[in-house]
């Protein structure tokens, strides 16, 4: 072998090893990282050492390939931890909801959710206001979280502010009418709330909640035609309303309608077993329709439903011993 062969032959090496170096931050890649298992441990790794660049594409690669569930729960933690760290949203978002269905009711994962959710949105809404400013979102955003500080008539301002200029953006006259049910409370006058909750349904006719808050608002006054008509409108928008069918249920036989107010009770009681009111309604709508046998077995559902209730309120503030 020639000096000139040796040398090649020394660089070549010396590459091949300063590769290895770089890959695995000073110690060379065996063959086994090209597994998934290798390459998802391997990330992990360098997550906990902060190389989330480097990390990012094994666990992206190695993840779907993993069925060993600790690994794999393992991986995405890591993968959620580094796709925030280098701003791939999409990337943690997705893996946050893949952890949610992999692993229901995990209080880690819930834990880590809500923070970094909370993180994402606080990310969006600089974002907004550093992009523009002076938008209607931007403003609306600054509105809600002078709500949130309890500063009302300030959040109020702004909204106004907004409509004078976007008149039919959906959700500003719900706000302006939530802050004039807080400051009426449970006794002052609601005819304020009341015209913007008609203007926002004027403004978006297809909002349940407008149309709920709309037949509570007419139920407070007593009239029953008025929150039936709500009440039923909200009902038909969203047919999953639980409350509305209970709302609609209460205003018809509030009025003498026990007759037409079994059926709203009935797809309450279906939709919501668990809760004891809807069966003791629907128990009193049996009653006054002269079907005993209705009334009994609904008294029957709504003492279990409430026993049900006590024990899981006595068993979230005393843990059973095991």
């Amino acid at each position: 072998m020639n000096k000139r062969t040796a040398v090649m032959i020394a660089r070549e090496a010396a590459l091949t090893l300063l590769c290895a170096v770089v890959l695995d931050g000073g110690t060379p890649v065996s063959a086994q990282t090209t597994t998934p298992a290798a390459s998802v441990e391997h990330g992990i790794q360098l997550v906990e050492t902060g190389r989330c660049t480097e990390a990012l594409p094994l666990l992206k690669s190695g993840l779907p390939h993993i069925t060993d569930k600790a690994l794999r729960y393992r991986g995405d933690m890591a993968e959620v931890r580094c796709a925030m760290a280098v701003n791939d949203q999409q990337t943690a978002a997705d893996t946050l909801f893949r952890l949610q269905r992999e692993s229901p009711g995990n209080p880690e994962v819930l834990y880590i959710q809500t923070h970094m959710f909370s993180e994402l949105a606080m990310r969006a809404a600089r974002d907004l206001q550093q992009d523009d400013p002076t938008s209607y979102q931007a403003r609306r955003l600054e509105a809600e979280g002078l709500e949130s500080q309890g500063k009302e008539d300030q959040a109020a301002i702004i909204y106004r502010d907004i409509l004078k200029d976007h008149p039919t953006v959906p959700g500003i006259h719900y706000r302006l009418g939530q802050i004039a049910l807080a400051q009426a409370g449970d006794a002052g006058p609601t005819d304020a709330a009341q015209a913007e909750f008609e203007k926002e349904a004027a403004v978006d006719p297809t909002n349940a909640s407008v149309e709920f808050i709309l037949g509570e608002l007419a139920r407070r006054k007593g009239d029953w035609n008025d929150a039936v008509r709500h009440f039923t409108q909200a009902a038909h928008l969203d047919a999953g309303f639980s409350e509305a069918y209970l709302a609609l249920g209460m205003s018809l036989a509030a009025s003498g309608r026990y007759a037409e107010a079994k059926s709203p009770l009935q797809h309450y009681v279906a939709l919501q077993p668990d809760d004891p009111s809807g069966h003791y309604q629907l128990a009193i709508a049996d009653a006054h329709t002269g079907d005993q046998e209705g009334a009994r077995r609904e008294m029957a559902l709504q003492a279990q439903a409430a026993a049900r209730s006590k024990s899981a309120d006595t068993t979230q503030g005393h843990p059973v011993q095991q």
